[in-house]
């Protein structure tokens, strides 16, 4: 993960320069500058536009007292395309513009979902109930059930209960 995020912060930038150079070769400078000024622009009242509604759909979905995960999972998607639209640069912008697109969001959902449900069902082998790997099953040091402690104990149901001490007073006179 650490190595995908260094490849990451060094190939964006070098890719945005790249398109930039060949953008900026084919329509000149101010035309380009003023391209990415208009993309931000566009994301800024798409994500407004979006936003809104995304909000309105949650707040919905609480009122019906259901969880909004599908609402949420679209809020985090327009929080990471406003980010990328606000960033200069025609890569970003159009993983941004993207990011709209609910279909988009819909196959990345469903991707996202396949992903988790198979990492959890690895961890679920590796690790078994006792947390032990190898699927081991039943207790083991340290469950959740805590240490098994020796004692004796002795029936007391059926008896009558002990007599207790008369309790002292509070305030002696």
């Amino acid at each position: 993960m650490a190595m995908f995020l260094l490849a990451a912060f060094i190939g964006v930038p070098l890719v945005e320069i790249g398109v930039f150079i060949q953008v900026g070769g084919w329509i000149g400078l101010m035309p380009t500058l003023a391209l990415v000024v208009l993309t931000a622009v566009l994301g800024t009242w798409q994500l407004r536009s979006q936003g809104l509604a995304t909000l309105l759909r949650a707040r919905d979905q609480v009122d019906r007292g259901a969880l909004p995960t599908r609402e949420l999972f679209d809020g985090a998607c327009l929080l990471v395309a406003g980010a990328l639209l606000l960033t200069p640069g025609f890569v970003t912008d159009a993983v941004g513009f993207l990011l709209f697109l609910a279909p988009v969001r819909e196959k990345l959902r469903a991707f996202l979902a396949r992903y988790v449900e198979a990492s959890m069902e690895a961890r679920n082998f590796t690790r078994g109930e006792s947390g032990r790997v190898g699927g081991g099953v039943g207790p083991g040091p340290g469950d959740a059930r805590g240490p098994i402690i020796d004692g004796e104990f002795r029936d007391v149901t059926d008896s009558a209960p002990p007599e207790h001490p008369p309790r002292p007073e509070r305030f002696p006179k």
